[in-house]
């Protein structure tokens, strides 16, 4: 790229917050009527809400939602008009898409007149269903052409939520306590009337000693306080918050000037306020990217389970202050791996693909130096291919994506190193620095030799790890690029290319089974030339599929013997290898336990964000604002309830459920063409389902066919010889399984 990405994200991040609107305004962007049959919730270039950004592609894609009356598109018209009084009076004066026969109805690219930079456009669509009755239009909606930079992803729009306190008191005649509930990226504006000039003194934090605000906390929890002058001729102001030397350093993401100083805080405190003061006074001014709160929820018979989930889909929404994916509050950089965590749970808690396709995009120009973190970048891309059916970016970028599968680094039986980078490697990762080195990290923090930290465990969060050039976790997460590339090439209609990409692919996976998995004792090692086996290794090859099905057995014991002995980062892959071998009771066990290395332990320490270790003792420096520690968020929808794209795009829809012990769930999902809602009864030796697909999308439910149970759809019986797995309809499905 030839522009910097943090010049570029800046001016789109102060565009955005100029147009801050509040979460009660949501529903203001349609500008005309539509009726039940009509599309609706349209989007431009995955932005909900497009009246308050710039959309700086000029070749914009449209997307909507097909109603539920229509059950599937067969076709659709899209008119785009330079006026609201000429999309009411259906004047397509821009583009007329005319009628076209497709069932599309995300991704759908503008193809009429070059758009003008600075000018405000209107559109709408109408779809014909499955028996060809058309369908009346929908709302307009209006967007705006920006001028068009070195990244395609149009930054979404920011809200300001504002916040009553839920706890007020005087403790004593000058001093009062407000607690607002949950911690926020926040100011705080409060009112006060004074005779006299005077200064009051306010104090925000996150975390409580007693009854008091903790004024010197451990690690990065925080604290800040304010002397705010007061005088006769004010009665409105707003926290002058200092700003914090590390988190705005040039590599730091900035935030535009016009926006106050922001500090995550959950607590403040009054001092020397001679005048009344009542609640009423007091508000946080919560900022967070774009967000819908109905487009997601859980509920479930385990009321840990659920406040898991609360925390962590809170964590998400809280998180989102910065525009791009951080790393909390600390230091305020975006990394790899943090972020494809935050990516997962936030495609799972609300209908937002452009900050992740933003974060992908500030990657290609600004990597960071861990191994791993490297190979974190291909699955974003995949993910947001998975999750939108979108493939700009892998047009886009797949030369240097394939660079940063460290392919490049591979000896003859294809294991890589990454000893193997040399300068001009790097240069190909997008290193700046000519003596930029890559380091494997394997989990964090690494262990108390190799930080000086006083930690709870001597090993930190990596087992006991030991590192050699040949790497099982490197090598695991190499081989899953490899697959994703592959599938890229395969999009990319580049035939011959996939195929050697599907033959290193193969020769990789052999290459761990054979030279990194020790068949005396039926467990993967860490790496070439060490008898040390550690949860990390054997969790990510059973992560990836790598683990061959005869050995499954002894992987999941020796990992079972380990318990939670991965940081919350790497809990993101410990679930997911658990899930793959069906260990769905021992997955529960570990979301829902309560010990202090949980996410129980979060909630019962008293923050309302995620951390960023299990607790402090853990990492000493830890920060309490930590996205990349809410993996429930993604793990619940995904895993225990199976939910999840089979096809780009969410065309088709897999629900593989894992519900385990629960005696009753309910979840709603959000997915580029709709909600899915879901609910499960446990009934005695009955299993209820009631699963509601939204329209033009087909699903797939995955059951066991082979435990004697029998199965009914919608009161029709079904025998289980497609191999336990039955099509789902759009509209409401009704599946029960009969022990």
């Amino acid at each position: 790229m030839k522009k910097p990405f943090l010049g570029v994200l800046y001016s789109a991040i102060l565009i955005f917050f100029m147009a801050i609107v509040s979460c009660k305004q949501v529903g203001q962007a349609q500008v005309s009527v539509s009726d039940a049959s009509s599309p609706k919730n349209l989007s431009i270039e995955y932005i909900r809400q497009p009246q308050n950004v710039l959309i700086v592609d000029n070749n914009p894609e449209f997307s909507w939602e097909v109603p539920s009356v229509a059950i599937s598109q067969s076709a659709y018209q899209i008119l785009i008009a330079s006026s609201n009084e000429n999309i009411e009076n259906d004047k397509a004066d821009i583009w007329d898409s005319s009628k076209v026969l497709s069932d599309q109805s995300v991704n759908i690219e503008y193809k009429g007149q070059l758009l003008k930079v600075g000018n405000t456009y209107y559109w709408k669509v109408k779809i014909w269903d499955n028996e060809g009755k058309e369908s009346s239009f929908s709302k307009a909606q209006k967007f705006n052409l920006g001028e068009e930079k070195d990244i395609i992803t149009s930054a979404n729009n920011f809200q300001v939520e504002t916040i009553a306190p839920i706890v007020f008191k005087k403790t004593n005649d000058t001093t009062c306590f407000v607690d607002f509930g949950k911690a926020a990226f926040a100011n705080m504006e409060f009112k006060y009337k004074t005779d006299v000039s005077d200064t009051l003194i306010v104090h925000i934090g996150e975390q409580l000693v007693g009854n008091r605000i903790n004024r010197k906390p451990k690690g990065t929890i925080r604290y800040q306080k304010i002397k705010v002058p007061v005088s006769p001729k004010q009665t409105k102001y707003i926290l002058n918050i200092k700003p914090d030397k590390r988190n705005t350093k040039p590599v730091a993401i900035k935030l535009p000037d016009s926006i106050p100083v922001l500090l995550p805080f959950r607590y403040a405190e009054i001092e020397g306020a001679n005048n009344e003061l009542k609640a009423q006074d007091f508000t946080q001014l919560f900022y967070h990217s774009y967000w819908e709160d109905d487009t997601s929820y859980f509920t479930s018979s385990d009321t840990i389970l659920n406040q898991i989930w609360d925390l962590c889909k809170y964590s998400i929404k809280a998180t989102t202050f910065a525009g791009v994916y951080v790393d909390g509050d600390r230091e305020r950089i975006p990394y790899e791996a943090d972020a494809y965590l935050n990516q997962l749970s936030h495609y799972t808690t609300d209908r937002e693909y452009a900050m992740a396709r933003q974060t992908i995009e500030y990657f290609m120009e600004h990597p960071t130096w861990p191994t791993e973190w490297q190979l974190h970048v291909a699955l974003m891309f995949h993910a947001d291919y998975m999750y939108t059916g979108n493939t700009e970016l892998i047009e886009k970028y797949y030369a240097e994506l394939k660079h940063k599968t460290l392919m490049e680094l591979r000896r003859e039986d294809g294991l890589i190193s990454s000893e193997n980078a040399t300068p001009e490697f790097m240069e190909k990762l997008g290193f700046k620095n000519p003596k930029a080195k890559l380091k494997d990290i394997v989990d964090w923090p690494p262990a108390q030799k190799d930080t000086g930290w006083k930690l709870a465990t001597e090993e930190g969060e990596r087992d006991g790890f030991v590192f050699k050039p040949i790497n099982t976790v490197i090598n695991c997460l190499y081989y899953k690029n490899l697959e994703i590339i592959t599938e890229f090439a395969e999009v990319l209609n580049k035939d011959e290319e996939a195929k050697q990409l599907k033959q290193l692919a193969l020769k990789v996976r052999q290459a761990i089974n054979d030279k990194l998995f020790d068949k005396d004792t039926g467990v993967y090692i860490d790496g070439e030339g060490t008898n040390h086996a550690s949860l990390h290794s054997n969790m990510m090859a059973l992560a990836f599929n790598i683990v061959p099905k005869d050995n499954i057995e002894s992987v999941v014991n020796f990992m079972k013997t380990r318990g939670m002995a991965c940081s919350v980062y790497g809990s993101q892959y410990l679930l997911e290898a658990l899930y793959n071998a069906g260990e769905v009771d021992y997955v529960l066990d570990l979301m829902t336990a309560t010990h202090d290395r949980s996410w129980y332990n979060m909630i019962k320490i008293g923050s309302t964000i995620t951390l960023e270790a299990w607790d402090m003792k853990y990492k000493p420096n830890a920060d309490w604002n930590h996205a990349w520690g809410a993996t429930p968020a993604n793990i619940i929808p995904r895993y225990l309830w199976g939910i999840q794209p089979k096809t780009p795009g969410y065309e088709i829809a897999m629900i593989n459920p894992q519900i385990s012990s629960l005696k009753s769930s309910s979840i709603v999902v959000p997915t580029i063409r709709g909600v899915i809602k879901a609910n499960y009864v446990l009934d005695g030796d009955i299993k209820t389902y009631v699963i509601k697909i939204p329209a033009n999308m087909k699903a797939e439910f995955c059951f066991d066919s082979n435990n004697g149970s029998s199965f009914t759809i919608n009161n029709k019986s079904f025998n289980g010889e497609k191999g336990g797995i039955v099509k789902l309809a759009p509209g409401e499905n009704v599946l029960k399984i009969i022990k």
